[in-house]
Protein backbone atom coordinates (compact mmCIF):
# COMPACT_ATOMS: atom_id res chain seq x y z
CA UNK A 1 0.00 0.00 0.00
CA UNK A 2 1.65 3.21 -0.95
CA UNK A 3 2.22 5.65 1.78
CA UNK A 4 0.08 8.39 0.39
CA UNK A 5 -3.27 6.03 1.32
CA UNK A 6 -2.11 5.71 4.87
CA UNK A 7 -2.96 9.54 5.08
CA UNK A 8 -6.54 8.41 5.86
CA UNK A 9 -5.50 6.91 8.68
CA UNK A 10 -4.04 10.46 9.77
CA UNK A 11 -6.84 12.23 8.69
CA UNK A 12 -9.76 10.31 10.09
CA UNK A 13 -7.88 10.30 13.22
CA UNK A 14 -7.28 13.59 13.68
CA UNK A 15 -10.59 15.03 12.93
CA UNK A 16 -13.09 12.31 14.25
CA UNK A 17 -10.90 10.53 16.63
CA UNK A 18 -7.95 12.16 17.88
CA UNK A 19 -6.03 11.20 21.07
CA UNK A 20 -6.54 12.98 23.71
CA UNK A 21 -5.01 11.65 26.57
CA UNK A 22 -2.19 10.53 27.40
CA UNK A 23 -2.83 7.98 29.73
CA UNK A 24 -0.57 4.44 28.93
CA UNK A 25 -2.92 1.54 28.29
CA UNK A 26 -1.83 -2.17 27.99
CA UNK A 27 -3.43 -4.81 25.69
CA UNK A 28 -3.76 -7.39 28.55
CA UNK A 29 -5.69 -10.79 28.85
CA UNK A 30 -8.93 -9.35 28.22
CA UNK A 31 -7.65 -6.55 25.71
CA UNK A 32 -8.20 -2.83 26.59
CA UNK A 33 -10.64 -1.72 29.44
CA UNK A 34 -10.74 1.22 31.02
CA UNK A 35 -12.98 4.41 31.42
CA UNK A 36 -14.93 4.54 28.63
CA UNK A 37 -14.16 8.66 27.97
CA UNK A 38 -10.56 6.96 27.08
CA UNK A 39 -10.84 4.60 24.98
CA UNK A 40 -12.55 6.45 21.32
CA UNK A 41 -8.81 6.82 19.87
CA UNK A 42 -7.80 3.44 21.15
CA UNK A 43 -11.20 1.59 19.33
CA UNK A 44 -10.31 3.58 16.37
CA UNK A 45 -7.04 2.10 15.98
CA UNK A 46 -7.54 -1.47 16.74
CA UNK A 47 -10.13 -1.14 13.76
CA UNK A 48 -7.02 -0.41 11.79
CA UNK A 49 -5.06 -3.04 13.22
CA UNK A 50 -8.44 -5.43 12.79
CA UNK A 51 -7.46 -4.51 9.13
CA UNK A 52 -4.26 -5.48 9.07
CA UNK A 53 -4.64 -8.96 10.74
CA UNK A 54 -6.84 -10.04 8.69
CA UNK A 55 -4.68 -9.66 5.42
CA UNK A 56 -1.75 -11.64 7.56
CA UNK A 57 -4.41 -13.97 7.86
CA UNK A 58 -4.98 -14.15 4.31
CA UNK A 59 -8.35 -12.05 4.03
CA UNK A 60 -10.04 -14.05 7.13
CA UNK A 61 -12.45 -12.73 8.84
CA UNK A 62 -11.43 -10.78 12.42
CA UNK A 63 -13.73 -9.92 14.89
CA UNK A 64 -13.75 -6.82 17.38
CA UNK A 65 -15.64 -7.09 20.53
CA UNK A 66 -16.77 -3.69 22.79
CA UNK A 67 -17.34 -4.28 26.03
CA UNK A 68 -15.46 -4.34 29.44
CA UNK A 69 -17.19 -7.56 30.63
CA UNK A 70 -18.28 -7.68 34.14
CA UNK A 71 -16.88 -4.19 35.28
CA UNK A 72 -19.16 -1.23 35.62
CA UNK A 73 -21.19 0.78 33.60
CA UNK A 74 -18.71 3.71 33.02
CA UNK A 75 -16.09 1.74 31.86
CA UNK A 76 -15.89 -0.30 28.40
CA UNK A 77 -12.94 -1.82 26.65
CA UNK A 78 -12.32 -3.61 23.31
CA UNK A 79 -10.57 -7.38 22.09
CA UNK A 80 -9.64 -8.66 19.19
CA UNK A 81 -10.73 -12.22 18.08
CA UNK A 82 -8.59 -14.25 15.77
CA UNK A 83 -10.02 -16.38 13.18
CA UNK A 84 -11.14 -19.72 15.00
CA UNK A 85 -13.03 -17.64 16.91
CA UNK A 86 -9.76 -17.83 19.70
CA UNK A 87 -8.25 -14.54 21.59
CA UNK A 88 -5.91 -12.75 19.74
CA UNK A 89 -2.62 -14.41 19.35
CA UNK A 90 -0.48 -13.20 21.91
CA UNK A 91 2.40 -11.63 19.86
CA UNK A 92 -0.10 -9.20 18.59
CA UNK A 93 -0.96 -7.92 22.18
CA UNK A 94 2.38 -5.82 22.43
CA UNK A 95 1.73 -4.52 18.91
CA UNK A 96 -1.73 -3.34 20.11
CA UNK A 97 -0.54 -1.56 22.63
CA UNK A 98 2.17 0.17 20.47
CA UNK A 99 -0.33 1.52 18.49
CA UNK A 100 -2.74 2.28 20.82
CA UNK A 101 -0.53 4.86 22.44
CA UNK A 102 1.83 6.63 19.61
CA UNK A 103 0.26 9.89 19.42
CA UNK A 104 -1.85 10.91 16.27
CA UNK A 105 1.22 12.75 14.37
CA UNK A 106 3.47 9.37 14.49
CA UNK A 107 -0.25 7.20 13.58
CA UNK A 108 0.65 6.69 10.09
CA UNK A 109 4.15 6.34 10.41
CA UNK A 110 3.46 3.69 13.05
CA UNK A 111 0.77 1.99 10.92
CA UNK A 112 3.47 1.98 7.90
CA UNK A 113 6.09 0.06 10.23
CA UNK A 114 3.66 -2.28 11.24
CA UNK A 115 2.23 -3.61 8.48
CA UNK A 116 6.13 -3.87 7.83
CA UNK A 117 7.48 -5.88 10.62
CA UNK A 118 4.08 -8.20 10.06
CA UNK A 119 4.26 -8.22 6.52
CA UNK A 120 1.41 -7.72 5.65
CA UNK A 121 -0.27 -7.85 1.93
CA UNK A 122 -2.44 -4.82 1.87
CA UNK A 123 -3.90 -5.35 -1.72
CA UNK A 124 -5.42 -8.39 -0.06
CA UNK A 125 -9.45 -8.30 1.21
CA UNK A 126 -10.40 -7.87 4.66
CA UNK A 127 -13.29 -8.59 6.30
CA UNK A 128 -14.15 -7.29 10.12
CA UNK A 129 -16.93 -8.61 12.16
CA UNK A 130 -17.87 -5.54 15.33
CA UNK A 131 -20.15 -6.45 17.65
CA UNK A 132 -20.79 -4.15 21.30
CA UNK A 133 -22.50 -5.07 24.27
CA UNK A 134 -25.31 -2.74 26.28
CA UNK A 135 -23.26 -0.23 27.46
CA UNK A 136 -24.61 3.62 26.11
CA UNK A 137 -20.86 4.20 25.18
CA UNK A 138 -20.57 0.96 22.86
CA UNK A 139 -22.67 2.58 20.11
CA UNK A 140 -19.77 5.52 19.48
CA UNK A 141 -16.95 3.05 20.08
CA UNK A 142 -18.08 0.56 17.58
CA UNK A 143 -19.15 3.45 15.15
CA UNK A 144 -14.90 4.07 15.46
CA UNK A 145 -13.82 0.39 15.40
CA UNK A 146 -15.57 0.68 12.07
CA UNK A 147 -13.98 3.64 10.86
CA UNK A 148 -10.78 2.39 11.87
CA UNK A 149 -11.75 -0.69 9.42
CA UNK A 150 -13.02 1.68 6.67
CA UNK A 151 -9.34 3.57 6.43
CA UNK A 152 -7.54 0.85 5.65
CA UNK A 153 -10.04 -0.72 3.07
CA UNK A 154 -11.47 -2.90 4.62
CA UNK A 155 -14.69 -4.48 5.19
CA UNK A 156 -16.54 -3.63 8.40
CA UNK A 157 -19.84 -5.99 9.43
CA UNK A 158 -21.54 -4.41 12.48
CA UNK A 159 -23.38 -7.29 14.08
CA UNK A 160 -25.08 -4.48 16.75
CA UNK A 161 -25.49 -6.03 20.22
CA UNK A 162 -24.56 -9.27 20.81
CA UNK A 163 -22.93 -11.51 23.62
CA UNK A 164 -19.45 -12.03 23.40
CA UNK A 165 -19.86 -15.51 22.57
CA UNK A 166 -22.12 -14.66 20.06
CA UNK A 167 -19.37 -12.88 18.08
CA UNK A 168 -16.77 -15.26 18.62
CA UNK A 169 -18.93 -17.48 16.59
CA UNK A 170 -19.70 -15.52 13.91
CA UNK A 171 -16.47 -14.92 13.40
CA UNK A 172 -15.33 -18.74 13.33
CA UNK A 173 -18.25 -19.98 11.05
CA UNK A 174 -17.57 -17.16 8.92
CA UNK A 175 -14.29 -18.60 8.70
CA UNK A 176 -15.52 -22.41 8.81
CA UNK A 177 -18.69 -22.57 7.56
CA UNK A 178 -18.57 -26.53 8.85
CA UNK A 179 -19.25 -24.77 12.56
CA UNK A 180 -22.19 -23.39 11.80
CA UNK A 181 -23.80 -19.95 10.03
CA UNK A 182 -22.59 -17.20 11.03
CA UNK A 183 -25.46 -14.83 12.63
CA UNK A 184 -27.41 -14.80 15.70
CA UNK A 185 -29.98 -16.90 14.15
CA UNK A 186 -27.42 -19.62 13.09
CA UNK A 187 -26.42 -19.20 16.95
CA UNK A 188 -29.44 -20.37 18.18
CA UNK A 189 -30.64 -22.30 15.79
CA UNK A 190 -27.44 -24.52 16.46
CA UNK A 191 -26.99 -24.41 20.06
CA UNK A 192 -30.72 -24.27 21.31
CA UNK A 193 -32.04 -26.56 18.69
CA UNK A 194 -29.44 -28.98 20.30
CA UNK A 195 -30.59 -28.47 23.65
CA UNK A 196 -34.28 -28.74 22.44
CA UNK A 197 -33.02 -32.25 20.56
CA UNK A 198 -31.19 -33.94 23.78
CA UNK A 199 -34.16 -32.63 26.05
CA UNK A 200 -37.56 -34.37 23.79
CA UNK A 201 -35.32 -37.14 24.79
CA UNK A 202 -34.69 -36.97 27.75
CA UNK A 203 -37.42 -38.21 30.71
CA UNK A 204 -37.89 -35.11 33.69
CA UNK A 205 -37.01 -37.53 36.94
CA UNK A 206 -36.12 -37.83 40.48
CA UNK A 207 -35.00 -34.35 41.99
CA UNK A 208 -34.15 -32.24 38.69
CA UNK A 209 -37.60 -29.96 37.92
CA UNK A 210 -37.47 -27.69 35.05
CA UNK A 211 -37.53 -24.25 36.43
CA UNK A 212 -34.56 -21.86 36.56
CA UNK A 213 -33.90 -18.49 37.91
CA UNK A 214 -31.51 -16.44 36.09
CA UNK A 215 -29.85 -13.09 37.01
CA UNK A 216 -29.04 -10.87 33.57
CA UNK A 217 -26.44 -8.71 35.43
CA UNK A 218 -28.97 -5.78 33.60
CA UNK A 219 -26.50 -7.16 30.02
CA UNK A 220 -26.87 -9.30 27.16
CA UNK A 221 -26.59 -12.13 28.35
CA UNK A 222 -30.50 -11.88 30.27
CA UNK A 223 -31.89 -9.86 26.92
CA UNK A 224 -30.97 -13.15 24.62
CA UNK A 225 -32.26 -15.67 26.81
CA UNK A 226 -35.35 -13.61 26.87
CA UNK A 227 -35.55 -14.35 22.83
CA UNK A 228 -34.54 -17.44 23.09
CA UNK A 229 -36.80 -18.15 26.44
CA UNK A 230 -39.99 -18.44 24.09
CA UNK A 231 -38.93 -21.17 21.53
CA UNK A 232 -38.05 -23.57 24.53
CA UNK A 233 -41.30 -25.21 23.93
CA UNK A 234 -41.38 -25.95 28.02
CA UNK A 235 -38.09 -27.89 28.34
CA UNK A 236 -36.76 -25.31 30.37
CA UNK A 237 -38.65 -22.40 32.46
CA UNK A 238 -36.38 -19.23 32.52
CA UNK A 239 -37.62 -17.20 35.22
CA UNK A 240 -35.46 -13.84 34.51
CA UNK A 241 -34.11 -11.24 36.50
CA UNK A 242 -32.21 -8.49 36.09
CA UNK A 243 -32.64 -7.64 32.55
CA UNK A 244 -31.98 -3.72 32.42
CA UNK A 245 -35.82 -2.05 32.96
CA UNK A 246 -36.32 -0.82 36.54
CA UNK A 247 -32.86 1.37 36.57
CA UNK A 248 -31.11 -1.40 37.17
CA UNK A 249 -27.60 -1.14 36.68
CA UNK A 250 -25.00 -3.16 34.85
CA UNK A 251 -23.49 -5.66 37.04
CA UNK A 252 -24.39 -2.95 40.12
CA UNK A 253 -24.70 -5.75 42.96
CA UNK A 254 -25.17 -8.65 40.26
CA UNK A 255 -23.90 -10.83 37.67
CA UNK A 256 -21.60 -13.46 38.21
CA UNK A 257 -18.40 -11.56 39.05
CA UNK A 258 -20.04 -9.92 41.97
CA UNK A 259 -21.85 -13.43 43.03
CA UNK A 260 -18.67 -14.88 43.16
CA UNK A 261 -15.98 -12.95 44.77
CA UNK A 262 -18.80 -11.00 46.95
CA UNK A 263 -20.02 -14.71 48.02
CA UNK A 264 -23.78 -12.71 48.40
CA UNK A 265 -26.39 -12.83 46.27
CA UNK A 266 -27.24 -10.30 43.97
CA UNK A 267 -30.21 -7.88 44.46
CA UNK A 268 -33.18 -7.50 42.29
CA UNK A 269 -33.50 -11.89 42.28
CA UNK A 270 -36.39 -13.55 43.88
CA UNK A 271 -35.51 -16.24 46.45
CA UNK A 272 -37.12 -19.31 46.84
CA UNK A 273 -35.39 -21.67 49.21
CA UNK A 274 -32.83 -24.59 47.36
CA UNK A 275 -34.29 -22.96 44.10
CA UNK A 276 -31.28 -23.01 41.50
CA UNK A 277 -29.91 -19.77 40.18
CA UNK A 278 -28.13 -18.70 37.41
CA UNK A 279 -26.06 -15.90 37.56
CA UNK A 280 -24.34 -14.08 34.18
CA UNK A 281 -22.22 -11.44 33.57
CA UNK A 282 -22.58 -8.55 31.91
CA UNK A 283 -21.39 -9.36 28.40
CA UNK A 284 -22.63 -12.92 28.96
CA UNK A 285 -19.09 -14.97 28.93
CA UNK A 286 -19.81 -15.96 32.81
CA UNK A 287 -21.61 -18.12 34.49
CA UNK A 288 -22.32 -19.28 38.03
CA UNK A 289 -24.94 -21.28 40.05
CA UNK A 290 -26.22 -20.72 43.41
CA UNK A 291 -28.91 -21.11 46.00
CA UNK A 292 -30.19 -20.14 49.08
CA UNK A 293 -31.56 -22.95 51.95
CA UNK A 294 -34.38 -22.60 54.13
CA UNK A 295 -31.84 -20.26 56.78
CA UNK A 296 -31.25 -18.09 53.91
CA UNK A 297 -27.50 -18.71 53.68
CA UNK A 298 -25.89 -18.92 50.37
CA UNK A 299 -24.82 -22.03 48.38
CA UNK A 300 -22.00 -21.13 45.56
CA UNK A 301 -21.29 -23.71 42.48
CA UNK A 302 -18.92 -21.77 40.44
CA UNK A 303 -16.45 -22.44 37.63
CA UNK A 304 -15.03 -25.25 39.30
CA UNK A 305 -18.04 -27.06 40.35
CA UNK A 306 -19.50 -26.59 36.85
CA UNK A 307 -15.87 -28.08 35.33
CA UNK A 308 -16.61 -31.25 37.35
CA UNK A 309 -19.89 -31.76 36.49
CA UNK A 310 -18.94 -31.49 32.95
CA UNK A 311 -15.98 -33.93 33.41
CA UNK A 312 -17.62 -36.82 35.40
CA UNK A 313 -20.83 -37.00 32.71
CA UNK A 314 -18.81 -36.57 29.66
CA UNK A 315 -16.68 -39.47 30.71
CA UNK A 316 -19.64 -41.50 32.32
CA UNK A 317 -20.47 -40.92 27.90
CA UNK A 318 -17.09 -41.98 26.68
CA UNK A 319 -16.93 -44.91 28.85
CA UNK A 320 -20.51 -45.83 27.62
CA UNK A 321 -19.69 -45.24 24.15
CA UNK A 322 -16.68 -47.05 24.66
CA UNK A 323 -14.51 -45.03 23.52
CA UNK A 324 -11.62 -45.79 25.64
CA UNK A 325 -8.47 -44.22 23.28
CA UNK A 326 -10.04 -40.69 23.82
CA UNK A 327 -8.15 -38.92 26.53
CA UNK A 328 -10.45 -36.45 29.15
CA UNK A 329 -8.17 -33.85 31.32
CA UNK A 330 -9.59 -30.73 33.24
CA UNK A 331 -7.64 -27.44 32.95
CA UNK A 332 -7.86 -25.28 35.75
CA UNK A 333 -5.90 -21.56 37.28
CA UNK A 334 -4.36 -21.48 40.68
CA UNK A 335 -7.75 -19.99 41.63
CA UNK A 336 -9.49 -23.75 41.63
CA UNK A 337 -10.60 -24.37 44.75
CA UNK A 338 -8.21 -26.94 46.53
CA UNK A 339 -11.18 -29.19 47.48
CA UNK A 340 -12.22 -29.44 43.86
CA UNK A 341 -9.06 -30.26 42.54
CA UNK A 342 -8.65 -33.01 45.16
CA UNK A 343 -11.79 -34.67 44.13
CA UNK A 344 -11.13 -34.34 40.28
CA UNK A 345 -7.38 -36.13 40.98
CA UNK A 346 -8.58 -38.91 43.61
CA UNK A 347 -12.34 -39.79 42.90
CA UNK A 348 -13.02 -38.87 39.32
CA UNK A 349 -9.24 -39.88 38.00
CA UNK A 350 -9.13 -37.14 35.68
CA UNK A 351 -5.46 -35.30 34.94
CA UNK A 352 -5.44 -31.78 35.79
CA UNK A 353 -3.29 -29.02 34.61
CA UNK A 354 -2.58 -26.07 36.35
CA UNK A 355 -1.87 -22.52 34.21
CA UNK A 356 -1.75 -19.19 34.66
CA UNK A 357 -4.82 -17.65 34.75
CA UNK A 358 -6.43 -15.92 31.54
CA UNK A 359 -8.71 -17.58 28.85
CA UNK A 360 -5.80 -18.13 26.87
CA UNK A 361 -3.21 -20.12 28.64
CA UNK A 362 -6.68 -22.41 29.54
CA UNK A 363 -7.84 -22.83 25.69
CA UNK A 364 -4.28 -23.44 25.03
CA UNK A 365 -3.80 -26.35 27.47
CA UNK A 366 -7.61 -27.93 27.05
CA UNK A 367 -5.90 -28.27 22.72
CA UNK A 368 -3.81 -31.22 24.64
CA UNK A 369 -6.46 -33.62 24.99
CA UNK A 370 -9.22 -34.99 22.72
CA UNK A 371 -11.66 -34.15 25.20
CA UNK A 372 -10.24 -30.84 27.28
CA UNK A 373 -12.73 -29.40 30.07
CA UNK A 374 -11.46 -26.09 31.08
CA UNK A 375 -12.41 -23.61 33.55
CA UNK A 376 -12.01 -20.66 35.82
CA UNK A 377 -13.65 -20.41 38.98
CA UNK A 378 -15.10 -17.67 38.12
CA UNK A 379 -17.43 -19.46 35.62
CA UNK A 380 -15.30 -18.73 32.40
CA UNK A 381 -15.04 -21.61 30.72
CA UNK A 382 -16.01 -24.38 27.88
CA UNK A 383 -15.55 -28.14 26.59
CA UNK A 384 -13.05 -28.06 23.26
CA UNK A 385 -13.31 -31.13 21.23
CA UNK A 386 -10.20 -32.24 18.89
CA UNK A 387 -11.16 -33.54 15.20
CA UNK A 388 -9.95 -37.02 16.21
CA UNK A 389 -12.64 -36.82 19.62
CA UNK A 390 -15.30 -35.89 17.16
CA UNK A 391 -14.99 -38.42 13.80
CA UNK A 392 -14.36 -42.00 16.88
CA UNK A 393 -17.65 -40.29 17.96
CA UNK A 394 -19.36 -40.00 15.00
CA UNK A 395 -18.04 -43.54 14.05
CA UNK A 396 -19.51 -44.93 17.02
CA UNK A 397 -22.90 -43.32 16.34
CA UNK A 398 -22.95 -44.85 13.33
CA UNK A 399 -21.83 -48.23 13.82
CA UNK A 400 -21.91 -49.12 17.47
CA UNK A 401 -23.59 -51.48 19.53
CA UNK A 402 -27.06 -49.38 20.34
CA UNK A 403 -26.09 -48.90 23.66
CA UNK A 404 -23.03 -47.13 22.80
CA UNK A 405 -24.78 -45.72 19.50
CA UNK A 406 -27.30 -43.83 21.76
CA UNK A 407 -24.66 -42.09 24.17
CA UNK A 408 -22.77 -41.52 21.15
CA UNK A 409 -25.56 -39.73 19.91
CA UNK A 410 -26.43 -37.85 23.14
CA UNK A 411 -22.30 -36.48 22.87
CA UNK A 412 -22.56 -35.34 19.39
CA UNK A 413 -25.80 -33.07 21.12
CA UNK A 414 -23.89 -32.38 23.69
CA UNK A 415 -21.27 -31.03 21.18
CA UNK A 416 -23.55 -28.99 19.38
CA UNK A 417 -24.66 -27.02 22.49
CA UNK A 418 -20.94 -26.40 23.39
CA UNK A 419 -19.32 -23.01 21.95
CA UNK A 420 -16.01 -24.29 21.58
CA UNK A 421 -14.63 -20.70 20.78
CA UNK A 422 -14.97 -19.52 24.29
CA UNK A 423 -16.32 -19.81 27.71
CA UNK A 424 -20.48 -18.90 27.28
CA UNK A 425 -22.72 -18.28 29.63
CA UNK A 426 -25.58 -19.15 27.58
CA UNK A 427 -24.52 -22.28 26.45
CA UNK A 428 -22.81 -23.61 29.94
CA UNK A 429 -26.48 -22.89 31.11
CA UNK A 430 -27.65 -25.21 28.61
CA UNK A 431 -25.18 -27.85 29.37
CA UNK A 432 -25.18 -27.79 32.76
CA UNK A 433 -29.56 -28.48 32.90
CA UNK A 434 -28.71 -30.97 30.11
CA UNK A 435 -26.84 -32.91 32.73
CA UNK A 436 -28.85 -32.28 35.88
CA UNK A 437 -31.66 -32.92 33.64
CA UNK A 438 -29.85 -36.54 32.60
CA UNK A 439 -28.97 -37.73 36.24
CA UNK A 440 -32.32 -36.39 37.72
CA UNK A 441 -30.37 -34.14 40.19
CA UNK A 442 -31.32 -31.19 41.99
CA UNK A 443 -28.53 -28.29 43.14
CA UNK A 444 -27.65 -29.90 46.38
CA UNK A 445 -27.45 -33.36 45.23
CA UNK A 446 -24.99 -31.70 42.65
CA UNK A 447 -23.36 -29.53 45.72
CA UNK A 448 -22.86 -32.96 47.68
CA UNK A 449 -20.18 -33.87 45.44
CA UNK A 450 -17.42 -32.53 47.68
CA UNK A 451 -16.64 -29.99 50.09
CA UNK A 452 -15.01 -26.63 48.84
CA UNK A 453 -12.28 -25.37 51.50
CA UNK A 454 -13.17 -21.62 52.69
CA UNK A 455 -11.33 -19.00 50.38
CA UNK A 456 -11.06 -14.96 50.03
CA UNK A 457 -10.42 -12.97 47.84
CA UNK A 458 -8.83 -9.63 47.90
CA UNK A 459 -7.46 -6.61 46.01
CA UNK A 460 -4.52 -4.44 47.42
CA UNK A 461 -3.80 -0.91 44.88
CA UNK A 462 -0.29 -0.78 44.35
CA UNK A 463 1.63 1.67 42.76
CA UNK A 464 2.84 -0.34 39.67
CA UNK A 465 1.53 -3.90 39.35
CA UNK A 466 4.56 -4.87 37.45
CA UNK A 467 6.74 -4.85 39.83
CA UNK A 468 5.06 -8.14 41.11
CA UNK A 469 6.52 -11.28 39.04
CA UNK A 470 5.49 -15.11 39.47
CA UNK A 471 6.44 -18.58 37.93
CA UNK A 472 4.69 -21.78 38.47
CA UNK A 473 1.57 -21.10 37.23
CA UNK A 474 1.21 -17.83 38.91
CA UNK A 475 1.19 -20.17 42.82
CA UNK A 476 5.17 -18.76 43.28
CA UNK A 477 5.93 -15.32 43.40
CA UNK A 478 9.69 -14.27 42.34
CA UNK A 479 9.67 -10.13 42.61
CA UNK A 480 9.38 -8.29 45.09
CA UNK A 481 11.96 -9.69 47.24
CA UNK A 482 10.89 -11.71 50.62
CA UNK A 483 7.14 -11.44 49.22
CA UNK A 484 7.11 -15.35 48.48
CA UNK A 485 9.21 -15.71 51.90
CA UNK A 486 6.67 -13.64 53.84
CA UNK A 487 3.66 -15.66 52.38
CA UNK A 488 5.15 -19.29 52.92
CA UNK A 489 5.50 -18.04 56.43
CA UNK A 490 1.73 -16.59 56.84
CA UNK A 491 0.67 -20.29 54.85
CA UNK A 492 2.10 -22.04 57.20
CA UNK A 493 0.17 -21.02 60.28
CA UNK A 494 -2.97 -22.35 58.69
CA UNK A 495 -4.76 -25.81 58.68
CA UNK A 496 -4.83 -26.59 54.99
CA UNK A 497 -3.48 -22.65 53.89
CA UNK A 498 -2.81 -21.52 50.87
CA UNK A 499 -2.51 -18.41 49.41
CA UNK A 500 -0.63 -16.65 46.40
CA UNK A 501 -0.42 -13.30 44.69
CA UNK A 502 -0.53 -11.95 41.22
CA UNK A 503 -0.88 -8.96 39.22
CA UNK A 504 -4.20 -7.85 37.74
CA UNK A 505 -3.29 -7.94 33.46
CA UNK A 506 -5.35 -4.25 33.50
CA UNK A 507 -5.04 -2.46 36.29
CA UNK A 508 -2.15 -1.52 38.95
CA UNK A 509 -3.60 -3.65 41.53
CA UNK A 510 -2.40 -7.35 43.19
CA UNK A 511 -4.99 -9.77 43.72
CA UNK A 512 -4.91 -12.16 46.42
CA UNK A 513 -6.29 -15.73 47.66
CA UNK A 514 -6.26 -17.24 50.13
CA UNK A 515 -8.22 -20.58 51.34
CA UNK A 516 -7.66 -22.85 54.55
CA UNK A 517 -9.94 -25.21 56.90
CA UNK A 518 -12.50 -22.23 57.98
CA UNK A 519 -13.77 -19.28 56.58
CA UNK A 520 -12.36 -17.30 59.65
CA UNK A 521 -8.97 -18.81 58.79
CA UNK A 522 -9.57 -17.90 55.37
CA UNK A 523 -10.28 -14.13 55.74
CA UNK A 524 -7.13 -13.66 58.25
CA UNK A 525 -4.84 -15.28 55.47
CA UNK A 526 -5.81 -13.34 52.93
CA UNK A 527 -5.64 -9.72 54.88
CA UNK A 528 -2.30 -10.97 56.24
CA UNK A 529 -1.15 -11.47 52.98
CA UNK A 530 -2.70 -8.53 51.22
CA UNK A 531 -0.42 -6.80 54.15
CA UNK A 532 2.64 -8.32 53.31
CA UNK A 533 1.59 -6.91 49.31
CA UNK A 534 0.81 -3.04 50.88
CA UNK A 535 4.33 -3.60 52.62
CA UNK A 536 6.47 -5.20 50.17
CA UNK A 537 5.53 -4.50 46.92
CA UNK A 538 4.23 -0.35 47.11
CA UNK A 539 1.07 -0.52 48.40
CA UNK A 540 -1.26 2.72 47.89
CA UNK A 541 -3.53 3.88 50.03
CA UNK A 542 -5.11 2.77 53.36
CA UNK A 543 -2.93 -0.45 54.75
CA UNK A 544 -5.47 -3.32 54.67
CA UNK A 545 -6.86 -4.21 58.05
CA UNK A 546 -7.65 -7.39 59.73
CA UNK A 547 -10.57 -8.73 59.93
CA UNK A 548 -12.55 -7.69 63.35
Amino acid sequence: MPPSSLRVVYAFAREMHPKTSDVFIQYGTAGFRTKASLLEHVVYRMGLLAVIRSRVKNGRTIGIMITASHNLEPDNGVKLVDPEGEMLEQSWEEIATRLANVSDNDLESTTGQIIKQVNADMSLKASVFIGMDTRYTSPRLAAAAANGVIALKGTPKELGIVSTPMLHYCVRCRNDNKYGTPTEEGYYEKIVGAFKNIRQKLPVFGEYNTTLYVDGANGVGGKKLNIIRKSLDGELDLNLYNLGGNGGKLNLNCGADFVKVSQTPPVGVEHVPFQRVASLDGDGDRIVYYFLDDKEKMHLLDGDRIATLYASYITELLNACEARDLKLGLVQTAYANGGSTKYITEELKVPVTCVKTGVKHLHHAALAYDVGVYFEANGHGTVLYSQNAKSTIRKIALEGEPEQRKAAELLLNIIDVTNETVGDAISDLFLVETILCARGENVRQWLAAYTDLPCRQLKVTVQDRNVISTKDAERRCTAPEGLQLKIDELVGKYTNGRAFVRPSGTEDIVRVYAESDTQQAADNLAAEVSQAVFDLAGGVGERPELPA
